[in-house]
């Protein structure tokens, strides 16, 4: 089984390059929170602008092992550390389509929270269901 069972696209922007001539460092963390976020929207229908529960980043932390540049195509690789009560724990890798060892490694740790009084509330059923059948294969 692959450590990334779930695959976002991830296209480079012209703009991404820093001046060392390689992505800087927070492209990476932008582009594995839009895909586990967009991951959670899409397959568990968390809705961020709603009056539901949402997810906040408690912690997040990348590993860089080779560099990329615009205009590759990358993809960031989706795989579950942990499925709490109220929490999920994120592996995510960023890859070059088709190839299975990640450029950069990372990890969120993602905390749902009432929308309205930011407590900590359960990981929605719906979301919890995405993550058990697309993830915990």
């Amino acid at each position: 089984m692959s450590a990334f069972p779930v695959r976002e696209p991830f296209a480079t922007r012209w703009n991404d390059n820093d001046q060392y001539g390689h992505l800087n460092n927070t492209v990476y963390y932008a582009a594995m929170d839009t895909a586990v976020n967009a991951f959670m929207m899409r397959e568990g229908g968390l809705q961020p602008g709603g009056d539901g529960p949402i997810a906040l980043c408690a912690a997040s932390s990348c590993e860089f092992h080779a560099s990329a540049a615009f205009p590759e195509l990358l993809e960031v690789g989706i795989g579950i550390e942990r499925l709490g009560t109220t929490s999920v724990i994120w592996a995510l890798g960023i890859l070059r389509p088709g190839e299975d060892q990640p450029i950069a490694t990372g990890r969120f740790v993602h905390v749902f929270v009432d929308a309205a009084t930011r407590r900590p509330t359960p990981v929605t059923p719906s979301v919890r269901s995405a993550i058990e059948s697309r993830l915990l294969i």
